[in-house]
C-alpha cells in the first residue's frame, strides 16, 4: 500500500501551475508513483486522512467517480 507523501506533494505543488489542490495531488500520484490507474489511485487516496476529506468535498464515493472526474478534467 502507498503512502502520501505530503512533504514531496508540497515541493511538487510549487512548480505546478494549477490550483486546485485536488487535480495537482493526483498529478503528483501519477508522477511521483507512476499510477495511472484510477482504481489504484483511489485506494491510496480512500486510505489517506486528508486525501478521503478531498473525495468527500467532490462527492467522489468509488473509483468510477474517480475516473469521471479525471476525464472531465
Amino acid at each position: 500500500m502507498v503512502k502520501i507523501n505530503w512533504d514531496e506533494y508540497k515541493e511538487y505543488k510549487k512548480y505546478s501551475a494549477k490550483n486546485d489542490n485536488f487535480t495537482i495531488l493526483l498529478d503528483f500520484i501519477k508522477s511521483y508513483y507512476n499510477i495511472s490507474n484510477p482504481s489504484d489511485i483511489f485506494e491510496i487516496l480512500a486510505n489517506d486522512e486528508t486525501a478521503r476529506m478531498m473525495l468527500d468535498k467532490r462527492k467522489i464515493q468509488d473509483a468510477e467517480g474517480l475516473e469521471n472526474f479525471i476525464f472531465k478534467y
